[in-house]
């Protein structure tokens, strides 16, 4: 009979720990949590110091029965669920069901689950850190206090079901807020100015305008640019200076929680949950040869870039086998501690150098692999040499116009030899080559200039990766939360992906609004990283749970109660006025929410019970008559896409393409641009309307805009998820920022 027992959440991590026990050791999982707070009531005794109520996860009963079993007789027991406030709680838990079995109870920690991490653990046990378990306690209190009573007042204001997260709602508003930035986002139109020079021993090579009379300077349109350029041709181009600087490069810190998810998200295209999936499992163990588990990295939820000193001393061996000593840095790298990190655990690193990725590769899914070979990558490579770079600067003038050119080229790869961070804008400016023979007071000519037109671009939507940057940079939630905090707004369908983008939908807009003009320091960034401030002093033993929870809710339940009182006008306020006229009753209908949805009802309510829901109208009334009887034209969807058509449909069958204002470019014809679809009706396209008298045709909707480069008539508009939308020219290629 096995002597002492060993507690853990996860089956894979019982399985690793077990092997390397013995049989002296029982390991049991639980599963996660055996205890919660109940489901369908609050569950927090507010005159009693916020007390929760907390009882049994359907389903653990027998886990909790297991375990007391297991506890008898025992002469030690382990309790190594995980090392974080989560964790933390659920061993507090675990201990409260089995004390009466056993008192011999002992806290372990396993930052990795490695031989040598386990028995350290077992060798060093510690006790319960109630600190940790009251701020979790706290934290799942106030998300409580909040859910259950500000969600009731979204069920009554807009429709029963809806919920609003503390921290949910503060995410949903970051999306809601850059969603009008971006609605409302003017452009600005601005150029830039490259010459092409030469001379007759030196190639061509290009420079950009950088400085007029010695100043920063700003081409608002194309007449200014133009009288530039008259300008600019009138001066002889003389080189200046050409100074040379060497630069070092140093590494990116190793991956804490939150700057895995996001490389990893930007590189994969994985969701944040799913990369928190595969970290855990990669840490849990992953079955090797002869049968043999192993934790490949260590703990994946931490906020600090801290290193063990053998961890360090083993990297800096393998470095120096692997590459040289030449990307050993002389001392080891430390990186700084930010003001709000807990520095409870170290950075996410790889377990064993003797395990690189191609040794194991065999042993993982794809998933698995990938966001291994990332962390062993990205950890290798901060603890290597500096990236050498010389950068050449050439300053070229003509008159008070100051012309540069700037090339870096890599002396030594230093630790981009392993690792350089992912770029999500792949729209980088082709990489110019200084010629040889290049020197001071050199006189150049003038091959050619290239005046470029440029909009401000307005700020991009979220992705799971830069909603995690912004909910990090601001201290909200915790790293280990941000996968349920994006599954959560998806889920109650606040917010969908598009193309990856993250963007609120009709509903999560109205919550939004509601939420924020209502409760505006309650699901304000300030007021939320505020309190995951106060969480953390509560887990450092610095303040009092219940005083932290007196303090945030006595002026919560204020504010709740004197904006119930507003409700009814709150939810007339979001009633939109159609102008349309009940067909029962002949008073005015509005649009209303409801359980799905906005929905049609009379103003006359309950006097008039009329409804109908909110359908897309199947024909939109268009200002333009019919050419053959005079009634309205109205726009429909066909076989071939939309079309304009008479509404006096079926005594006059006129039908014509819509016509999208823009002329074809073919010379010497009159017709417009009319969208179309393809015969299998899988792509649109754009034709003329004189077709077949003209049959010019582009797969891409066009712009009567002459090319500056060739003066081909016409630009075609394009989009793609790196750029956007921009023009290109289909003769000379040539690519426009948007405009």
């Amino acid at each position: 009979m096995a002597k002492s027992l060993v507690i853990v959440e996860s089956p894979s991590k019982a399985k690793t720990i077990s092997q390397y026990l013995g049989n002296d050791y029982d390991v049991i999982a639980t599963v996660g949590h055996i205890k919660n707070l109940p489901g369908k009531r609050l569950g927090v005794n507010i005159k009693r110091d916020f007390n929760p109520e907390y009882v049994t996860i359907e389903g653990k009963e027998k886990v909790i029965k297991q375990l007391k079993k297991a506890s008898l007789k025992k002469d030690e027991i382990y309790i190594a669920t995980d090392p974080d406030r989560e964790g933390e709680a659920i061993a507090w838990h675990i201990s409260e069901e089995i004390k009466n079995e056993n008192e011999q109870i002992n806290r372990v920690l396993f930052n990795e689950i490695t031989r040598e991490a386990i028995l350290e653990g077992i060798n060093h046990p510690t006790e319960i850190n109630q600190d940790k378990v009251h701020a979790q306690q706290a934290r799942r209190v106030m998300d409580r206090l909040v859910g259950y009573k500000v969600s009731p007042f979204l069920w009554k204001t807009i429709y029963s079901g809806l919920s609003a997260g503390r921290v949910q709602s503060v995410a949903l508003r970051l999306i809601c807020e850059r969603e009008e930035d971006i609605n409302s986002f003017v452009p600005e139109e601005y150029w830039s100015i490259t010459a092409t020079l030469k001379e007759k021993k030196v190639e061509p090579f290009d420079s950009e305008l950088y400085k007029i009379e010695g100043k920063d300077f700003k081409i608002p349109n194309e007449k200014k640019v133009k009288e530039y350029i008259k300008n600019i041709k009138k001066g002889e181009f003389v080189v200046r200076s050409i100074n040379k600087k060497k630069l070092n490069r140093r590494p990116a810190p190793p991956f804490t929680t939150s700057t895995m998810q996001q490389e990893a998200s930007k590189r994969f295209g994985m969701s944040i949950s799913r990369i928190m999936l595969v970290a855990q499992q990669l840490y849990e163990g992953v079955e090797i040869e002869k049968g043999e588990s192993v934790g490949l990295i260590t703990y994946m939820r931490t906020d600090s870039t801290r290193i063990a000193d053998k961890a360090i001393k083993d990297v800096r061996t393998y470095i120096y086998n692997s590459y040289g000593k030449d990307y050993v840095p002389q001392k080891p790298r430390i990186f700084k501690k930010g003001k709000k990190i807990q520095d409870a655990h170290e950075a996410i690193r790889p377990t064993y150098f003797s395990l690189p990725p191609q040794k194991v590769k065999k042993y993982l899914d794809k998933e698995q692999f990938r966001l291994y070979e990332l962390i062993w990558n990205r950890f290798v490579a901060c603890q290597m040499s500096d990236t050498v770079i010389e950068q050449t600067q050439v300053n070229i003038t003509s008159g008070d116009y100051l012309f540069r050119t700037t090339v870096s080229e890599i002396l030594f790869m230093g630790f981009l030899q392993v690792y350089e961070e992912f770029k999500e804008d792949k729209s980088e400016e082709p990489k110019v080559k200084l010629p040889p023979g290049l020197r001071v007071g050199m006189v150049l000519d003038l091959v050619k200039i290239i005046p470029k037109q440029h909009f401000t671009k307005p700020p991009p939507w979220y992705t799971e990766s830069s909603l995690v940057k912004e909910l990090d940079l601001n201290g909200i939630g915790r790293p280990s939360t941000y996968s349920i905090i994006i599954s959560n707004v998806i889920q109650r369908k606040y917010i969908e992906k598009k193309e990856r983008k993250l963007r609120p939908t009709e509903l999560g807009i109205t919550v939004n609004k509601i939420l924020t003009s209502n409760f505006p320091e309650i699901f304000s960034v300030m007021f939320t990283s505020k309190m995951e401030e106060e969480l953390d002093e509560i887990e450092a033993g610095k303040k009092d749970a219940v005083e932290v929870l007196k303090d945030f809710y006595d002026p919560f339940v204020k504010l709740l109660e004197k904006v119930d009182l507003k409700r009814a006008e709150i939810k007339n306020e979001l009633e939109e006025h159609t102008g349309e006229k009940c067909e029962l009753c002949g008073k005015e209908m509005v649009i209303k929410w409801g359980k799905h949805g906005r929905f049609y009802a009379c103003s006359g309510f309950p006097g008039c019970k009329n409804t109908k829901p909110v359908k897309p109208k199947k024909y939109v009334p268009v200002d333009v008559k019919c050419p053959k009887c005079g009634s309205n034209l109205v726009k429909k969807n066909g076989r071939y896409g939309e079309f304009l058509a008479c509404s006096n449909y079926p005594e006059c069958k006129y039908t014509e393409n819509i016509k999208l204002g823009i002329k074809c470019p073919e010379e010497q014809c009159n017709g417009e641009i009319v969208q179309k679809l393809s015969r299998k009706k899988k792509q649109k396209f754009y034709g003329c309307s004189n077709y077949p008298k003209c049959d010019f045709v582009s797969w891409y909707l066009i712009e009567n805009k002459t090319c500056i480069n060739c003066g081909n008539s016409y630009l075609e508009i394009r989009r793609n998820s790196e750029n956007g939308e921009y023009r290109k020219c289909p003769k000379c290629g040539r690519e426009f920022d948007n405009f």
